[in-house]
């Protein structure tokens, strides 16, 4: 696709425009193999016009956030704020329950702090267990588990 090697900024910002205008499925999935990009501008422009389609960006999420690639996975969890809060909070605790990379939940982590709901609190919980080790993520998930418990 042009978008990943089109070096002229205005350009790129055409065909992003153009992208998120008809935001339906097709440009999504055009969207989304440039999340793997060396380039960080092209990547955040991606992440953004992938967040201004919700709809069109819900059908190809489940695959991004199981993606291989670890960066990936946290970009989708950025992606994935976008989303009805039920939605979100329900992939996010799906990745939570089988994520093996700290950073990734943490990405989740901040996410579910914004819009998780109680049935993110089981997956939190095992996160929590399974990182008790880890420097930061123990203390957030419980910032996160006492938010949704008292339903502040």
């Amino acid at each position: 696709m042009a978008l990943g090697a089109e070096g002229v900024p205005r350009v790129r910002e055409a065909i992003l425009a153009k992208l998120v205008s008809l935001a339906d499925a097709g440009a999504a999935a055009a969207l989304a193999p440039h999340l793997r990009s060396d380039d960080a501008g092209l990547r955040n422009s991606c992440v953004e016009a992938l967040q201004a389609m919700p709809a069109a960006v819900l059908p190809i999420l489940p695959a991004l956030l199981r993606d291989a690639d670890p960066d990936v996975r946290l970009l989708a969890a950025e992606i994935a704020r976008t989303q009805a809060s039920e939605t979100a909070s329900a992939l996010l605790a799906a990745v939570l329950e089988t994520e093996p990379h700290p950073n990734v939940c943490a990405a989740v982590i901040e996410v579910l702090a914004e819009c998780g709901t109680a049935g993110a609190v089981p997956a939190l919980r095992a996160a929590r267990a399974r990182f008790a080790d880890a420097p930061f993520l123990p203390g957030a998930i419980d910032i996160v588990l006492a938010r949704l418990e008292t339903g502040s």
